[in-house]
C-alpha cells in the first residue's frame, strides 16, 4: 500500500474522527467511533504505534461537558492510573543513570522513609505494590492537594501488617515514588514528568496534573455526575469504613469531598498526584509505550537502556489483590493482563479505561483516552476492553502486509521544561 492510501477525515475515516489511520485497522476505528455517538458522550482520542512509528492517531467527541468543544489533536484526559506507569518511568530513568537500585531499601535515598519499622522497604516493593502503604488513614481533602504534606505524612507512617502482600496502591502511590525521587533529584514529580519524560521523547501531551498556562495541551472536563441527591448515610459511613485496617479499595482512595475534586473546574487537577491525575493525549502514552516495546529505542534514539527494558516484564501472578479483589500481576510499575491473552505484554490502565501498553513481541504500543466516567454508559470501564482484541489482529495484518506511517499531529514539544523549572 502506499501512504496516500491511509485513513483520513471525508476519505476512508468514520464521520466524526480525526486524524490518520493505516487501513489495517478500519474495523477499530469504526468500533472507536461507535463509543462516541452524540456530544453528550465525551470524546476519546486512541494511537497505535507499530516498531517505533505512529500507525493510528484518531480522536473524536467534546471535550467539555456541555459538548460544545471540540476534542483536538491537543486535548488532553485525565488518565486517572495510567499515571502510574509515567512515574513509573520516571523512577525507571533514575535507575538507569545509577541514582536508584530496584532491590535497594527506600530509607537509603529517603532516610525520613525509614521511620516506624519502614526501614526494609525496598524501591520494587513500592513499584510492585507490596510496600503496606496503601491506606490514606483518614487524610483531609486539603492533605491530598499538597503533595508535599502526603509524602511526609507517608514518611512516619508506621509499618503496616499488609507490608509484603500484593494490595493496591491506588493512590499514595504516586507520592511513594515523588518522595523517593525527589529525595535523589531535589525534584517534584510534576518537573521530572518533563524532564524525564517529556522532553527526552519530544512530547507535548504529556503533564502532571492542569497544563500550564500557555501550554498547546488542554485538559479535557472529565464527564462525572453531579452529586444532587444527598447521601447523608453514605457519608456518614464512608470514612468511619476506610478507618478500618481492612477496608480493602475504599480505605485506599476515600477522603472526604473526593468527588468535589472532579466536578465544576477540576480542582483535583490543580494538585500534584503522580498516581492519578496525568493529563495526557493517546498520541503521548503510545509513544512513551512504543519506546519500551522496542528496547528502549524511539526515533532512533536511547530512551532507556536494553538491559533495564529486558528487565520490565515480569511473570504473571494470579493472587488475588488484597484491595482490587482480582489478580493483577505488577512488575516494576506496569500491569500485565488478569485476563490471559486479552492484553499481550504490560503498560497500566486507569480508571474509566484509560491505557497505554506495550507488546515488545510485536514492537508495537497504544494508548486510549476519554473523558467519560460513570456516564449513561456503564461499560466506559470496559470500553478499551472491546477494542483491545481487533488492535491485535490489525498490529498483525499491519506488520504482515507492511505497516503505514500517519503524519505527525499535535503541537511539537517546545520548551516545557522551562516552563515547569522551579515547581516543586
Amino acid at each position: 500500500m502506499a501512504s496516500s492510501d491511509i485513513l483520513l477525515p471525508d476519505d476512508g475515516l468514520p464521520s466524526g474522527v480525526q486524524g490518520a489511520a493505516d487501513p489495517h485497522f478500519t474495523a477499530v476505528i469504526r468500533a472507536f467511533a461507535a463509543l462516541y455517538p452524540s456530544r453528550q458522550f465525551g470524546g476519546g482520542a486512541l494511537s497505535v504505534y507499530i516498531d517505533g512509528t505512529p500507525v493510528v492517531d484518531v480522536w473524536m467527541g467534546r471535550s467539555d461537558r456541555a459538548g460544545d468543544v471540540p476534542w483536538t489533536a491537543d486535548t488532553g484526559a485525565m488518565v486517572f492510573s495510567a499515571t502510574k506507569g509515567l512515574a513509573a518511568m520516571v523512577i525507571h530513568r533514575l535507575v538507569d543513570r545509577g541514582l536508584l537500585s530496584y532491590d535497594a531499601p527506600m530509607a537509603e535515598y529517603w532516610p525520613e522513609f525509614g521511620a516506624n519499622g519502614k526501614e526494609k522497604i525496598t524501591v520494587n516493593d513500592v513499584l510492585r505494590h507490596r510496600a503496606g502503604l496503601a491506606h490514606l488513614n483518614g487524610v483531609s481533602k486539603e492533605d491530598v492537594m499538597n503533595h508535599l504534606v502526603m509524602e511526609e505524612k507517608l514518611a512516619a507512617t508506621p509499618l503496616d501488617p499488609t507490608y509484603g502482600t500484593l494490595a493496591y496502591h491506588a493512590v499514595t502511590y504516586g507520592w511513594l515514588l515523588s518522595g523517593l525521587a525527589r529525595a535523589v533529584t531535589g525534584k517534584g514529580m510534576q518537573q521530572l514528568f518533563q524532564e524525564e519524560v517529556a522532553a527526552p521523547l519530544g512530547i507535548e501531551g504529556l503533564h502532571l496534573g492542569r497544563p500550564p498556562a500557555g501550554s498547546p495541551t488542554v485538559a479535557a472536563q472529565t464527564l462525572f455526575p453531579k452529586n444532587s441527591i444527598p447521601t447523608p448515610i453514605f457519608d456518614f459511613v464512608a470514612p468511619k469504613l476506610a478507618a478500618l485496617s481492612f477496608s480493602g479499595m475504599l480505605g485506599a482512595v476515600y477522603f472526604p469531598g473526593i468527588t468535589s475534586l472532579l466536578q465544576d473546574d477540576m480542582q483535583f487537577l490543580d494538585a500534584e498526584i503522580p498516581a492519578a491525575n496525568g493529563v495526557v493525549t493517546a498520541r503521548a502514552l503510545a509513544k512513551v509505550y512504543g519506546a519500551v516495546a522496542n528496547g528502549g529505542v524511539i526515533d532512533g534514539k536511547q530512551y532507556l537502556s536494553p538491559e533495564l527494558v529486558q528487565g520490565l516484564k515480569g511473570e504473571v501472578d494470579m493472587t488475588p489483590d488484597l484491595n482490587l479483589g482480582i489478580p493483577f500481576s505488577y512488575h516494576r510499575g506496569f500491569q500485565s493482563s488478569p485476563i490471559p491473552g486479552l492484553l499481550e505484554g504490560y503498560g497500566h490502565i486507569g480508571l474509566g479505561g484509560t491505557i497505554g501498553w506495550a507488546d515488545p513481541d510485536t514492537g508495537s504500543s497504544y494508548g486510549y483516552v476519554h473523558n467519560r466516567l460513570l456516564t449513561l454508559m456503564l461499560f466506559d470501564m470496559g470500553s478499551f476492553a472491546g477494542l483491545a482484541p481487533m488492535i491485535t489482529a490489525a498490529i498483525g495484518s499491519a506488520r504482515k502486509d507492511g505497516p503505514i506511517e500517519v503524519p505527525n499531529f499535535g503541537a511539537p514539544y517546545e520548551g516545557a521544561a522551562e516552563v515547569a523549572a522551579g515547581i516543586e
